[in-house]
């Protein structure tokens, strides 16, 4: 009998100790929240934030792990559009944990890691809107749904590469029969310190859509009230990309000062990203006047945090473009012209930071766009509370 007692005893042990552990596993989840509110007077080219007063990227996100092998995450996002409120589902994904070699697996939907600014929630900017060129490109921030795997390499500076296959349905250009897998995008990134208070990052893109080039006929002409190969209606609301093509190439850089690398107190962050869309269109509409088959735009910015409740940041951008006038066709005759365009932005913005989780930003920006410049002043808060991961270099 005392040896019966003895083993149901041990027993009873172990059990307990496995629940305790399934128990600690499963605990809540992580709740962060982003609020941001703007006024704006005055409208961007390829943005669909109106003006006066609205919801910007406003956000409610949960995360946990799953056990030791997996974490999970939802993000949903609150904006509002012309009086309109809209919610949409940005991140929903799985993560693994406990690969080797630096190695993770990422899985649902989620930010592209294409490009410096795209994989980085927009509360992380130091501006109130991203450049032109990424909103003409990229949608502002482009996510979608698919699968990600990436390494973090093993050297003695940070190098890292990431691949991504993803359904592309936010950058198809009109296709009858899509891609089921339309687009197919890599990155490597590679960097290092230099001394205790400098630090450096490179990055090298390339995106491949399947379904961004240009279609012609059946369903999909795009005739003269697209204004261009991509309908730009420059005051409406629209999630993807204005300008779409088979090929996106990127380049990004960016160098970052902290004295002793003590980031919090003060620090200066300059970064440059180019953006090359290649092979837009296609026949007949190649052969239009004035069409060119490639888009590009770069932007530079500097952001200088001078005491930890303050920071100034400037920027200027660029997209190179191009806008067509009556085109339509049937067959294989098209009919109208292209012009080239230009959109330029010079922005500046004064931060106060109340903490790490606090800002009210005030901004004026310059846009030149159609021969016209327009100035426009936007005021932006953005507070965030709950759990919340630490933002990326």
């Amino acid at each position: 009998m005392k040896k019966i007692w003895l083993m149901s005893s041990v027993a009873l042990g172990v059990a307990g100790n496995v629940a305790a552990d399934t128990l600690s596993q499963i605990k809540g989840p992580d709740i962060s929240v982003v609020l941001d509110g703007f006024y704006q007077d005055g409208e961007r080219a390829f943005s669909h934030r109106g003006e006066g007063f609205g919801l910007g990227h406003t956000e409610v996100g949960l995360s946990a792990s799953v056990d030791d092998k997996f974490r999970g995450v939802l993000t949903s996002v609150f904006e509002s559009h012309h009086g309109s409120t809209e919610i949409e589902l940005e991140e929903a994904f799985i993560e693994t944990l406990a690969l080797p070699y630096g190695t993770k697996v990422k899985a649902g939907r989620f930010l592209s890691n294409f490009g410096y600014l795209n994989s980085k929630h927009t509360h992380e900017d130091a501006f109130t809107e991203r450049p032109g060129v990424y909103r003409a490109l990229l949608g502002g921030h482009y996510y979608d749904d698919g699968i990600q795997a990436s390494i973090l390499l093993p050297t003695d500076f940070y190098l890292a590469l990431s691949f991504e296959a993803l359904s592309g349905k936010k950058m198809d250009a009109g296709f009858d029969d899509p891609a089921t897998v339309g687009v197919y995008s890599g990155k490597l990134s590679l960097g290092a310190d230099v001394g205790e208070s400098h630090s450096w990052m490179l990055g090298l893109s390339v995106l491949r859509n399947g379904n961004g080039h240009m279609q012609f006929g059946g369903d999909h002409d795009h005739g003269a009230d697209d204004d261009d190969d991509h309908d730009h209606d420059h005051g409406g609301h629209s999630h993807g990309p204005a300008y779409t093509g088979r090929m996106l190439y990127g380049a990004d850089f960016t160098w970052k000062w902290a004295p002793q690398g003590n980031y919090k107190y003060q620090h200066i962050r300059f970064t440059s990203e180019y953006l090359y869309l290649d092979d837009v269109m296609d026949a007949p509409f190649s052969a239009l006047e004035g069409a060119k088959d490639s888009v590009s735009g770069y932007y530079g910015e500097v952001v200088y945090q001078f005491t930890p409740s303050w920071s100034v940041s400037t920027r200027f951008s660029r997209f190179d473009h191009i806008e067509g006038h009556d085109v339509h066709g049937h067959g294989d005759h098209a009919h109208g012209h292209f012009e080239n365009e230009k959109l330029q932005e010079l922005d500046f913005a004064l931060a106060w930071h109340s903490s790490h989780f606090g800002v009210i930003r005030g901004q004026v920006s310059q846009q030149d766009y159609h021969g016209e410049k327009n100035n426009i002043v936007s005021l932006q808060y953005i507070m965030t509370f709950g759990a919340h991961a630490a933002h990326a270099f």
